[in-house]
């Protein structure tokens, strides 16, 4: 049966490149650096791109192209490329497309380093960026500039869950010819296929929900089209940024199971969510799957699930979120997210403490603010411990 007719999990199983000749099961490591080629004119025909065959684990690898592959297909894509770190993968976007005296267009609230590494580093090469609230796809629109080569966005955004219409902001970018990439890390392929609305470009922190263990970093870009896998795929080459075999092996076992364990962490969001929105400590929740989100008609309509992860407010502000911090018991106090384990962060006290309170606001990002990550745990379980920390701030 061909991998295009069978659904998502058969295909997060199935969906590699690998026939084994001695028939494992599970895709085999190459933990090799180097290939060695049969004999003087084979090299020539590798090198020259006349014959398909391994050079060099930098360049390709039989594993990694495993995890590739299998990636593309779940986001409907044309060619994936893995890379050491989701930061990897941001970076290798923005030299693809961004260069001296281009400009960016992106969400406000994106993953941090994705817009600290744009102020801070691109910055120096010329790039000009505008950072706009993207869930009104009017400020995309009003941003865009003549030498705008790039609108990135991350929806739901980290850590505010605002959902940006995708749909509508790649109609505003046509109009101009501007390819638009979306950081899909928090819905994963499970949840949003951004292809599907006409996106160019995807990519993943796989360290998150696609791996799901919290025992590796990795990052995946996918392309739509092949002409945009031919200006990515030579860049991430250059910089050397590729991922390690074993790294993808890893990653690949992980992903086998998405489907599953985010069925099971969105339903204990779920859950969760209603007990949050119902406590007298929570200020405020944002969650897709409440229908006090204000953008939840949009997230049904876009996405397949809410997901597993939640933002929310205490009442108390700064101090209540860092005794809430050092209340939890079960969940683990920690960055990243996408694990099989619920983790729990507050932005104002960890990820976010150095910017200044103006920063903070532009952001989003209340001093009362907690992000949730929920995991598989028994539900019961995860509930009890967030009410006993509840109950101590």
């Amino acid at each position: 049966m061909h991998h295009d007719q069978i659904g998502f999990n058969s295909k997060a199983v199935h969906a590699g490149i690998i026939d084994d000749p001695l028939g494992s099961a599970v895709t085999p490591i190459y933990q090799t650096s180097t290939f060695s080629f049969e004999d003087a004119d084979h090299g020539a025909r590798c090198f020259s791109g006349e014959e398909k065959g391994y050079i060099y684990t930098r360049i390709g690898n039989p594993t990694i192209n495993d995890l590739e592959h299998a990636v593309a297909k779940l986001e409907n894509g044309y060619g994936g490329i893995a890379v050491s770190s989701g930061m990897a993968a941001v970076n290798t976007v923005y030299m693809t497309y961004l260069g001296q005296g281009k400009h960016l267009v992106a969400h406000n609230a994106l993953y941090g380093p994705s817009r600290a590494i744009i102020e801070s580093i691109w910055v120096k090469f010329g790039i000009e960026s505008t950072f706009v609230d993207a869930t009104d796809p009017i400020n995309v629109a009003n941003a865009i500039r003549p030498n705008t080569s790039l609108i990135f966005l991350e929806t739901p955004a980290n850590p505010t869950i605002g959902i940006t219409d995708l749909e509508a902001v790649v109609a505003i970018a046509k109009k101009h010819n501007i390819p638009v990439c979306v950081d899909n890390t928090f819905c994963s392929p499970y949840l949003q296929q951004p292809f599907d609305y006409g996106v160019s470009v995807v990519l993943h922190s796989m360290t998150k929900f696609i791996n799901g263990h919290a025992d590796i970093v990795a990052g995946m870009i996918v392309a739509k089209t092949k002409e945009h896998y031919d200006r990515l795929r030579p860049v991430m080459v250059n910089m050397g940024c590729n991922m390690d075999p074993h790294q993808a092996w890893l990653t690949r076992r992980g992903l086998k199971t998405l489907g599953i364990r985010i069925d099971r962490a969105q339903e204990n969001a779920m859950k969760v969510a209603v007990f949050l929105e119902n406590h007298p400590k929570v200020e405020w929740i944002l969650y897709p799957g409440l229908t006090s989100h204000p953008q939840y008609e949009l997230g049904k309509r876009q996405m397949k699930g809410p997901g597993a992860m939640i933002s929310f407010g205490l009442h108390g502000g700064l101090e209540a979120g860092k005794r809430m911090m050092n209340s939890v018991q079960m969940a683990l106090l920690a960055v990243s997210l996408g694990g099989i384990e619920t983790l729990i962060q507050h932005p104002a006290s960890m990820t976010h403490s150095k910017l200044s309170s103006e920063a903070k606001k532009i952001a989003g990002i209340s001093d009362g603010l907690v992000r949730l990550s929920v995991g598989i745990e028994d539900i019961e379980d995860i509930i009890a411990d967030l009410s006993q920390a509840l109950d101590k701030v």
